[in-house]
């Protein structure tokens, strides 16, 4: 598309008209007595945390659940096919590793075989992070964190798009974080990615509009899930091969790698799981396109605001506009 000054002009016009309007669709409401019988849902990342507990949690409401976690055999799987046998919920453990396009491939054909059809909501959860100054982070690490992150999200997107479009319905949730709108220093490419993540969903949201397929973000705030002790891991592993002419400028920030502790952290990290199934039971084309999820201080709020406002102001009387108007517009 061409933009001449008069076009970026028409578009300031319409941004300013904008920031008086109130931007966003109404934020779900979690139900726990909503029934999710008949929806299939295949999670990301389900060894522990948020994924662990959207799965239990989806499954009780009376959904099928596509358990997915990468390394099996291991105890987490285990003990969720134990639980759903216990509890007679629709839990199915598949192995997926986020990196790896076959296993990816194969997992999702396998979902779909045992669902009879495509695969209603797709949960983007698996993620990991690695801390220390960007200068620090060798190719090694970036390669992993983005290929997890980003490349993962994208593989698995891809995998089961093609069901979603012949079913002319569908729901992609991407768990992205605070952090994928604002940065904190030292973070290492925690920020670029969910940024980046950030970015494609957006855009995969605009295009999936003739498919009726709607897209959410979900940023939660911190919450005390095993990602820390991932974490600490992956950074310990950065700092002991670290090169010394990247780590003598950081002598503080090189001490702490490895030690961070999301222990104190207070908030119940059922309230992701909860967004997810309330955005499930919320009518299709009235889902936001972001959704931050912290009981305490959001920052990434105003962001969102600016961006929606920025895009339809800049795009809403262009021939995308309706694609736009419909994400941002709900």
């Amino acid at each position: 598309m061409s933009l001449d000054r008069r076009t970026l002009l028409a578009g300031a016009a319409a941004t300013a008209a904008l920031a008086a309007r109130p931007a966003g669709a109404a934020e779900p409401v979690f139900r726990p007595d909503i029934s999710l019988r008949g929806k299939s849902v295949l999670t990301t990342g389900c060894s522990s945390g948020f994924g662990r507990l959207t799965a239990e949690l989806l499954a009780r409401q009376g959904a099928r659940v596509f358990a997915t976690m990468r390394n099996l055999p291991r105890p987490e799987a285990d003990e969720l096919t134990a639980l759903a046998a216990a509890e007679n919920l629709k839990i199915h453990v598949i192995g997926i590793d986020v990196t790896d396009l076959q296993q990816v491939n194969n997992g999702v054909k396998e979902a779909e075989r045992i669902n009879g059809g495509p695969i209603d909501v797709l949960v983007n959860n698996a993620g990991i992070g690695i801390t220390s100054p960007v200068e620090v982070q060798d190719m090694t690490a970036t390669r992993l964190i983005f290929d997890t992150n980003v490349f993962g999200p994208h593989r698995v997107a891809r995998a089961v798009l093609p069901g979603m479009r012949a079913a002319r319905s569908g729901l992609i949730i991407q768990i992205s974080s605070q952090l994928g709108r604002v940065i904190v220093p030292y973070s290492g490419h925690y920020s670029a990615t969910k940024f980046a993540l950030e970015a494609m969903s957006e855009q995969l949201a605009y295009e999936l509009v003739p498919h009726n397929i709607d897209v959410t973000i979900i940023e939660p705030g911190g919450y005390p899930t095993k990602v820390w002790v991932n974490r600490n891991a992956y950074s310990a592993d950065l700092k002991a091969r670290s090169l010394k002419s990247h780590s003598d400028g950081y002598p503080a920030q090189m001490e702490q790698m490895g030690k961070e502790d999301g222990s104190g952290r207070t908030n119940d990290p059922m309230d992701v799981a909860r967004a997810i199934s309330a955005l499930i039971a919320q009518p299709p084309g009235t889902r936001p396109l972001r959704l931050p999820v912290s009981p305490g201080n959001k920052p990434q709020v105003p962001i969102n605001t600016v961006t929606a406002q920025v895009q339809t102001g800049w795009l809403g009387n262009s021939p995308y506009g309706p694609l736009v108007r419909a994400v941002h517009d709900t």
